[in-house]
């Protein structure tokens, strides 16, 4: 336990020194507890059922391939019923798609003709579950077998959390600054990680990106433009991967613009009230301003496309649905038809840094998680129809 002092009450800011030590303090004795230095998190197990749904096949095609030998039997058989570990999904889906007549039909990766895509949220609203939205899209493609690079431009760092990394413990890695800054950049290939969650990747965040910004004011220039770096960082591993998801930091600042430079797409995810409405209303007129100086100084910017994601949406309350209809009216098929539900499973599972995906359904309220479940499969169907559509499929 850290001992309890009284704070100091010598001036303003040495109060607010003592405060931050103290919770700086607390919070790392808190997550060494909770998640030692020599810990990994893991992937639960995914139960037969579930992987069927996955591959898109029936539970009698499974028990088939598994009696001929095709895919190996997994690991795990708890009273007749099998249990797969994600890796276990992902070589199950490689050693079908071999035999399959249909490319793409279990491992539907780009392929050499198709651009990578790039997905960029952003808002400068906090609350906006852009970091939510974001490792729920990541574990939802990678469970379908796209190879996903999550990139975290927030230097709050909560999507590299998510991950599976704890920015608030100092790590020795390195991270997405390293590869975008101006003095001596390393490789983006030396940044990206694997993480525990097979198909995806992560090149993380900490605190020491916020430099980004201070730099950027004092280096970009013609010669080596700030809207850039990003854009090129991520060209540097473009053939390991087929989407590429970048969490903004709730602010227009050098690095939303620059995660703007170098994407395919946007997503502007909001919740729906007043407040937030009128905030994204300002975001997006700097944002338009911004967008059209970088094109000027020689940025193209092209989106196949740019939608609104309602998020913390509450089908049961009145006036959210009646702002919902706002939106859709004004902008029409700009709003995502499917919308991220306010719900406490998804809640809770935030707060264990876990998405929907790794949730064990019988550890919940079954209706809640299915229903949750349900709003973040919807919103994954729709964007990958969407980055279909971008590669040319039907």
């Amino acid at each position: 336990m850290i001992p309890v002092t009284p704070l100091s009450t010598e001036s303003p800011s040495a109060l607010a020194g003592d405060i931050s030590e103290r919770l700086n303090a607390a919070i790392r004795e808190h997550l060494l507890s909770a998640f030692a230095p020599d810990s990994t998190k893991t992937l639960r197990e995914f139960s037969a059922p579930e992987v069927a749904e996955l591959l898109g096949v029936s539970g009698q095609f499974m028990r088939k391939v598994h009696a001929e030998g095709t895919v190996p039997e997994p690991q795990e058989n708890r009273g007749g019923r099998r249990y797969y570990k994600a890796q276990e999904l992902w070589d199950a889906r490689h050693v079908l798609e071999q035999s399959s007549r249909k490319a793409g039909r279990y491992v539907p990766r780009r392929s050499e003709s198709e651009r990578l895509q790039i997905w960029q949220l952003m808002n400068f609203k906090g609350g906006s579950s852009k970091s939510t939205t974001t490792i729920h899209l990541a574990h939802y493609f990678a469970l379908r077998g796209y190879r996903v690079l999550a990139v975290d431009l927030d230097p709050q760092g909560s999507l590299t959390s998510m991950c599976g990394i704890s920015p608030e413990i100092e790590f020795d890695g390195l991270t997405v600054y390293d590869a975008i800054r101006y003095d001596d950049p390393v490789q983006m290939s030396e940044v990206v990680v694997r993480t525990y969650f097979p198909g995806l990747f992560l090149a993380p965040s900490r605190l020491l990106l916020s430099e980004f910004e201070t730099e950027s004011a004092v280096h970009s220039s013609p010669d080596q433009p700030f809207f850039t770096r990003i854009r090129n960082a991520v060209a540097q591993v473009e053939d390991d991967f087929d989407l590429v998801l970048m969490d903004s930091p709730p602010q227009l600042g050098f690095l939303t613009i620059a995660g703007m430079a170098a994407a395919s797409s946007l997503i502007v995810p909001l919740t729906p009230s007043m407040l937030d409405v009128s905030s994204t209303a300002q975001f997006l007129e700097l944002a338009g301003a911004y967008m059209e100086v970088i094109e000027d100084a020689g940025a193209s910017l092209q989106y196949d496309h740019f939608k609104f994601l309602i998020t913390r949406d509450e089908p049961t309350d009145v006036p959210s649905q009646q702002l919902t209809s706002f939106m859709r009216a004004l902008f029409q098929d700009r709003v995502m038809s499917a919308t991220a539900l306010k719900s406490t499973a998804i809640s809770d599972a935030t707060m264990l840094k876990q998405s929907i995906y790794e949730v064990v359904r019988a550890e919940m309220t079954r209706s809640t998680y299915d229903r949750a479940k349900a709003s973040m499969d919807a919103v994954g169907h729709e964007v990958e129809r969407m980055v279909h559509e971008a590669w040319g499929r039907t």
